[in-house]
């Protein structure tokens, strides 16, 4: 692959994964809208595993208690906030990770991949998000995270399936209109992103895994620095911006891209 698409696509991967705007979606327009081949899903898992790096380096406070609190999870024993967190993350996975797998082996999540599907998820679930943000109350923090909330968050992440959607923006909303606060509700999106990632990831990697040579290995590994680092960087601004700032910004940029998208689409 030219190193400059390589580039462009770790960015891109890195910078959208974490903002409410739709990683997927960038990517898939990128060869759609400017003729390039598409990358491939060897440098599809190398930047989520470059984003994965940098959700976990950037929380890794929350990870290692969700770690240590594991096992005690896994035996049903959640007296421990990290024990807690463990256990909320993995109910949260496991309707992704059913309707992913549905998806992938019927074949539909090829036909989705479309400028009009994109256009349609960018505009709507923009507009889903600016109503549970303006509405939303504030009420709950990420201590307030139960198994009842991971589950209806998990069945919105589910949902970001959908090209265009946007995994942390349809959890976010999912937060919002459960009563997070901007900033927790957008750090518990963020953890719910690990498993998410890992399990894409395995899926992804076992079919790239025995097509792989030297030179596509070099490629995925500079993709999924690039996208660690730029990941960091939007991850970080984000988090700091939702002290003071409302995911409005975001908003404009969905509904004015998803129109942009549509008349494409329909022209």
């Amino acid at each position: 692959m030219p190193l400059f698409q390589l580039i462009l696509v770790a960015l891109i991967q890195g910078i959208t994964e974490f903002l409410p705007i739709s990683s997927s979606g960038h990517l898939i327009l990128l060869p759609g809208l400017t003729g390039m081949a598409d990358q491939g899903q060897a440098i599809d898992v190398a930047v989520h595993v470059g984003t994965l790096a940098a959700v976990i380096l950037y929380f890794w406070s929350d990870v290692r208690d969700g770690l240590i609190g594991l096992p005690r999870a896994l035996t049903g024993r959640m007296d421990t906030p990290g024990s807690k967190l463990a256990m909320g993350l993995i109910v949260a996975t496991i309707p992704t990770v059913i309707f992913g797998a549905i998806l992938h082996f019927t074949g539909l999540s090829d036909a989705l991949r479309s400028v009009a599907v994109i256009g349609w998820t960018m505009l709507l679930f923009g507009l889903v998000l600016y109503v549970a943000d303006q509405k939303g109350a504030t009420v709950k923090t990420a201590e307030d995270w139960g198994l009842k909330d991971a589950l209806i968050m998990g069945l919105w992440q589910m949902i970001a399936l959908i090209p265009g959607t946007s995994r942390s923006g349809i959890t976010i909303t999912g937060a919002r209109q459960l009563g997070y606060n901007r900033e927790d509700g957008a750090k518990i999106a963020m953890l719910m992103s690990i498993p998410t990632i890992i399990a894409s990831a395995i899926l992804l990697g076992t079919e790239v895994a025995l097509d792989a040579n030297v030179a596509l290995m070099r490629d995925m590994g500079i993709a999924a620095v690039l996208s660690m680092v730029s990941a960091l960087a939007a991850l970080s601004i984000m988090m700091r911006l939702l002290r003071s700032v409302s995911f409005t910004p975001y908003v404009i940029y969905r509904v004015v891209l998803g129109v942009v998208l549509l008349v494409i689409a329909y022209s």
